[in-house]
């Protein structure tokens, strides 16, 4: 699949340090694309790079095949996105602030406008103000606005903010039907690792301003410390070198431990000399959280 972003070696200086050094990766057509990081790892920053709110210091980024150095009107109209939180006119209707944002481009159409209501789930109450819309609609409103244009490339940060669990797997299932049935990009910053593990095709990972990897999430999750869980019955003083030993987490049924697999039944062995009861043992599955934990934390 062809390349909707290319970042090459982008960096940015501010004020003598480095915020963001040399980073490089491409995101895909029709994929989901999630940008992850721990706070202050240059998410934003680089987002804001991407979408021309912040000048790069050194390198280039590429949208389309169109560069923001040398093409900056063209590359950005393939972009529609949302940073931090999605401002509005509060004082007008969801309705009249569409209609706001559709005279900055060429040839929205009043169906046009109909049609990203509908697939956002507002066309109950596009005619209210938004001053009335909880943050979530006010969300939903942000979305419709960056696809009236019908971009490349779509940008979230934190789109699911202030939703509930049905507001979420909507949002989750419009970003799905975007990139399938209309082969658009998505790129996605978010801090509920959750629904990143749901959502998206590929992750990467930045810390320090530096990219970690690029992966997709079965190949990011299975490269995680296999764990596994014992149900047992009472350790008494196995509990002691359980924990110093294979640094174990006791559990109110036994315990889970971080080993491979052909350790397992070298413990199992060690359990059983000790006495100790063993109902079960299973392989405990690693979320992404549990793998962006490991790789950011060390």
């Amino acid at each position: 699949m062809s390349a909707v972003l290319t970042l090459d070696h982008v960096k940015k200086v501010i004020g003598g340090k480095t915020i963001i050094n040399g980073l490089s990766f491409s995101v895909r057509e029709g994929e989901v694309f999630g940008f992850l990081g721990p706070n202050g790892a240059g998410k934003t920053t680089t987002i804001r790079m991407i979408v021309g709110l912040m000048d790069i210091s050194e390198g280039d980024i590429v949208i389309c095949g169109k560069s923001i150095k040398n093409d900056f009107t063209g590359a950005i109209k393939e972009i529609g996105a949302i940073v931090e939180n999605p401002e509005m006119y509060k004082f007008l209707t969801g309705y009249q602030n569409l209609l706001q944002y559709a005279r900055m481009h060429d040839g929205i159409t009043k169906e046009k406008i109909r049609e990203v209501i509908e697939l956002v789930g507002l066309t109950d109450r596009i005619h209210d103000k938004v001053k009335k819309y909880s943050l979530g609609m006010r969300q939903r409103l942000g979305l419709a606005q960056c696809l009236l244009h019908d971009p490349k490339l779509l940008i979230l940060d934190e789109p699911t903010n202030g939703l509930d669990p049905a507001g979420i797997r909507e949002i989750r299932d419009h970003l799905r039907m975007l990139t399938r049935e209309r082969g658009m990009s998505v790129i996605v910053s978010s801090h509920l690792l959750s629904e990143m593990e749901l959502m998206c095709d590929r992750i990467a990972i930045i810390q320090n301003g530096e990219l970690i990897d690029v992966q997709t999430i079965n190949e990011f999750t299975e490269q995680a410390t296999a764990a596994f869980a014992f149900e047992t019955g009472s350790l008494g003083d196995a509990a002691t070198w359980l924990k110093s030993d294979w640094n174990a987490l006791m559990m109110e049924e036994g315990f889970s431990v971080e080993i491979t697999r052909e350790q397992v039944p070298v413990l199992i062995k060690k359990l059983t000399a000790e006495g100790i009861d063993l109902y079960g043992v299973k392989a405990v599955a690693k979320t992404l959280e549990d793998r962006f934990l490991e790789v950011t934390t060390k």
